[in-house]
């Protein structure tokens, strides 16, 4: 669909826990593709699909057609519009800023200023934005925030030292390898702050601060604290790519939106529909090497299918 190979990664500077640069990455998994000459289309969306027998004939958006025997739906996830959450000011107040905007700053390797200009003393990070909140219709967690925080705040520890740094969050989820480590690290060795409470509320100073207002759910007390900067991190929410093309599919959809499996632990890649297969975040949130490792059972799965033919 884009002008280049990446997908959301492609927008991210560092990747937890190792820090290590995303571009690393991508051009090792940009090489292995090419590698097996395969052929990729820049610029394309699927327009219409039609099954005929046991295989499907693709039309793109350019009018060129192609014949498939299997179909992988690999089509990603989209950020949450942070704007939807009125009440936390993105794109109402000036120095309230995502997760997304912050990864931007660091690839400019610019070192960190607010959109006011300035360069922050005081900076608060929102988990769960889009996830786990039932008014914005998004019950489920989105699996990378909570270590993404715990990442990005470090990382501004590094820039700036002298800092001030708060993460406010619901639960802390760290269930891979290496997070807690990495918890523990951002608490010992940066001295960031976490603080257990949801933001109710962000209002805008005169000075164009932050003042949040929290509730500390373990001192069972209100908090209100002003920011130079604040960071809200938006979850993952199924991509417009992926509904729409499940449904020219005529593919189940789980109650999260998301495309649902055939079964969630021995067919996991497997779909309702015969000879179309899925993976990645299009079945719901996962973390980069949850998306890679998902990506190696699918294509096992595609070929012990095409043998069956």
């Amino acid at each position: 669909q884009k002008k280049t190979l990446g997908g959301n990664v492609s927008q991210w500077d560092r990747l937890f826990p190792s820090l290590r640069p995303a571009g690393e990455l991508l051009d090792h998994l940009k090489e292995n593709l090419l590698a097996r000459k395969v052929k990729v289309y820049f610029g394309a969306e699927v327009l219409a699909v039609a099954r005929s027998g046991n295989q499907f004939g693709v039309t793109l958006t350019d009018g060129e057609k192609m014949t498939a025997d299997a179909l992988l739906i690999a089509t990603g996830f989209q950020m949450f519009d942070a704007r939807r959450k009125e009440e936390y000011g993105y794109g109402i107040y000036t120095n309230v800023i995502t997760s997304a905007d912050l990864e931007e700053i660091f690839r400019q390797k610019k070192g960190i200023k607010n959109p006011s200009g300035k360069v922050p003393q005081k900076i608060a990070f929102i988990h769960c934005v889009g996830s786990r909140d039932v008014k914005c219709g998004n019950t489920y967690c989105s699996s990378v925030c909570c270590i993404t925080a715990v990442k990005q705040a470090i990382e501004v520890k590094e820039m700036l030292p002298e800092a001030t740094v708060y993460c406010f969050y619901m639960d802390l989820r760290m269930y891979g390898r290496y997070f807690e480590d990495f918890y523990k690290k951002a608490q010992e060795k940066h001295g960031i702050q976490f603080v257990r409470g949801r933001l109710s509320e962000a209002v805008e100073n005169p000075d164009e601060t932050v003042m949040l207002k929290v509730e500390d759910t373990l001192a069972l007390r209100p908090l209100r604290m002003s920011f130079d900067m604040v960071v809200l991190m938006a979850g993952m929410e199924v991509s417009q790519g992926t509904v729409r093309l499940g449904k020219l599919l005529d593919l189940h959809f789980a109650d999260d939106r998301f495309i649902q499996p055939s079964n969630e632990h021995l067919l996991r890649n497997v779909t309702g529909s015969k000879g179309v297969f899925v993976a990645g975040t299009a079945t719901g949130p996962k973390t980069i090497y949850d998306c890679i490792s998902d990506a190696r059972s699918a294509t096992l799965a595609i070929d012990e299918y095409l043998k069956q033919k």
